[in-house]
């Protein structure tokens, strides 16, 4: 466990000198607070807009609280999960290609270890930067609108933080696999959009899809829960402590960039 703690301590190093630990976090507010203001001043920032005919009038519906953070999330689905993959996707090819990890694993470090520790300390930065952006979602949405359920609010940042978790360890199984880091995040992005493309057109094939995640993070907001929850969530959080172990397998077989 101390050689594990080293190797997280030396993620966590690393992090910082790529300035992901202030970056990071500051996009993903950006996120967060953008919707519910841009919603909010949506009526002025069309009435200057300077294209509109003479006397017209813009009435747009104050939308609920709920829809504001439904809307919050949406914009995690695509951005957010386009910068966690980014971030992510040379966690391993980048250390074989540099020979990084041959150097290390030829210590007795296990490799499970190795991937395990990474994987903690990139899903860490990932999960505070989520929790920052949504905290700054919330609160500009209590502060402009109005106040929410915050138990239906806590339910849905946790089911839509497992489909982050989720997504981040399939780019670091693609990171394994692959030399190019681009390849890796393109593949996970591929992926996870197949998966949320079956669960929209097919909810009823693969009931346990972790594609799933992202529509019952926003039914919570709106009270309907499903009895899908638990299954899905049971099923993602197996499949991915199996892509971390698999992702642990495939850099035991070829640790450096010439075996691949």
């Amino acid at each position: 466990m101390s050689k594990w703690r080293v190797l997280f301590k030396k993620e966590w190093l690393e992090l910082s000198r790529s300035y992901k630990l202030i970056w990071l976090p500051l996009v993903f507010i950006l996120l967060g607070a953008m919707q519910p203001v841009t919603t909010y001043f949506l009526p002025e920032i069309l009435a200057n807009a300077g294209n509109l005919p003479e006397g017209a009038v813009i009435e747009i519906p104050t939308p609920h609280a709920e829809e504001v953070l439904a809307q919050t999330l949406q914009q995690f689905g695509t951005l957010g999960l386009l910068i966690i993959t980014l971030s992510f996707m040379g966690t391993l090819s980048g250390e074989r290609m540099s020979g990084t990890a041959s150097m290390i694993l030829v210590k007795p470090v296990s490799y499970l270890s190795f991937v395990s520790a990474k994987w903690a300390a990139m899903l860490t930065l990932a999960m505070l930067a989520f929790m920052a952006g949504y905290g700054a979602a919330c609160y500009y949405t209590a502060a402009l609108f109005q106040a929410m359920n915050w138990q239906l609010v806590v339910h849905s940042f946790l089911l839509f933080a497992l489909w982050l978790v989720f997504v981040g360890t399939l780019t670091i199984w693609f990171s394994s696999m692959l030399r190019s880091a681009a390849a890796a995040a393109f593949s996970a992005l591929a992926a996870a959009a197949v998966l949320v493309l079956i669960a929209s057109m097919l909810p009823e094939f693969l009931a346990w899809n972790p594609g799933k995640l992202s529509q019952l993070a926003l039914s919570q907001l709106t009270g309907h829960s499903s009895a899908e929850t638990w299954p899905t969530v049971g099923m993602t959080a197996l499949l991915t402590m199996g892509l971390v172990v698999c992702a642990a397998w495939i850099l035991r077989r070829s640790p450096s960039s010439e075996n691949v």
